[in-house]
């Protein structure tokens, strides 16, 4: 477990923005107003969405390589700059060209000091498999300013077993980034990809922030959907306008202010925790 810091209740932000695949320079600009809005509406911790400067439905291979970057390069500078001067922390995707020649679906943790994680997707989606290489290390559990933060990307966070390794090391919050593809909805009914956001936040007792796009891009429409959870799994921001039935995603701005000292016990009753109620040995 880490170290545990008493912090006051924070505010957090997930930012559900419209992005474009190859408009590199306009996709961090977008970024940057959603970190700068978030800002100044009080958020230290800022989520930003699954690729978020390489834009997603890639044509080819060598379009994915040439709109990758190592977690030094002009993104992680922006974020930098943007986390300094905001006194922030923000966790973003983005398309990583590894030193070992590779690219990885990644996302960073930044806060003023620099970039204290990185993490690869290790469940990919779909085409995804035909660009990168699925990531092999578990969700990191960092340390930060205003809590103990961890991060998935999208795809990941469909696989419990995934998720409770995080909440097991001590993360009060998940943050992720997300591009979850348009899907039918039965009317009345909100996205089962936000729900299980919601689930995962209950079955944890840790809080939850996804933040997805919106728009469209190469004929692919997004969820949108983007929510905060708190440890009990309800809804505290969002969840965002979506795209199914009805309507279509917008681009929104979720602000939420969260007690992460509440992540910290996993007690769901005076008899039962969440946790320390797990038989790991019967379980095959």
């Amino acid at each position: 477990m880490l170290p545990r810091v008493e912090v006051q209740p924070i505010r957090i932000a997930a930012c559900q923005v419209s992005l474009r695949v190859g408009e590199i320079e306009q996709n961090r600009a977008t970024a940057a107003d959603a970190v700068t809005q978030a800002a100044g509406r009080g958020a230290k911790i800022v989520v930003l969405p699954e690729l978020t400067p390489s834009g997603y439905i890639f044509r080819d291979a060598a379009e994915a390589r040439s709109l990758s970057e190592p977690p030094d390069g002009p993104t992680a500078a922006q974020w930098q700059d943007l986390a300094a001067r905001h006194d922030i922390v923000i966790v973003g995707g983005f398309s990583e060209l590894g030193t070992d020649g590779l690219l990885y679906n990644s996302a960073m943790l930044v806060d003023p000091s620099g970039v204290r994680a990185v993490y690869r997707k290790a469940h990919l989606w779909d085409a995804e498999a035909d660009f990168f290489t699925p990531g092999s290390e578990p969700p990191p559990v960092v340390k930060t300013s205003y809590g103990a933060v961890s991060m998935v990307i999208c795809y990941d966070v469909e696989f419990p077993e995934w998720i409770r390794l995080p909440a097991l090391a001590g993360a009060e919050l998940l943050a992720v980034p997300t591009n979850w593809p348009a899907e039918p909805v039965p009317q009345g009914e909100r996205s089962i990809l936000t729900a299980n956001v919601q689930v995962q936040a209950f079955a944890n007792r840790m809080f939850i922030a996804a933040a997805c796009r919106c728009g469209a891009e190469r004929g692919v429409e997004w969820t949108g959907g983007s929510v905060i959870a708190g440890h009990d799994g309800y809804p505290l921001a969002g969840p965002a306008s979506t795209t199914g039935s009805p309507g279509v995603a917008q681009p929104e701005l979720l602000v939420a202010d969260c007690d992460l000292n509440l992540a910290r016990s996993k007690a769901t009753g005076p008899r039962n925790d969440a946790h320390a109620d797990r038989r790991p040995s019967i379980y095959s």
